[in-house]
């Protein structure tokens, strides 16, 4: 076994999983992620903040979640309109970047 660093100050996890009977953050988790992933890429974070799915979070009827870390916040019931949100609160603390090509 081998201890390192995180290779990103921050990481987004989306949770994805799907249920059979349909309490699950599944398709919108997905859609969600995608969209964080579009922003961090514009706004030159891709080195700084990982955007990444997860399954189970274990509240599926909460969801969809999000969970920011190593900042410990928890999102439930997210959509599409909290993305930009999500991803400001990620922010506070990040290191100063410069921009990426």
């Amino acid at each position: 076994m081998e201890i390192s660093q995180p290779a990103f100050e921050k990481y987004i996890f989306v949770c994805e999983n799907e249920r059979p009977d349909g309490r699950c953050c599944g398709r919108l988790g997905s859609e969600i992620r995608d969209l964080l992933k579009q922003i961090v890429r514009e706004r030159g974070l891709a080195r700084k903040i990982r955007v990444s799915r997860t399954g189970c979070l274990d509240v599926c009827q909460q969801g969809p979640n999000v969970l920011i870390m190593p900042d410990n916040i928890w999102y439930k019931q997210v959509t599409i309109h909290d993305v930009n949100r999500i991803l400001d609160d990620a922010l506070k603390g990040l290191s100063s970047h410069p921009k990426e090509s």
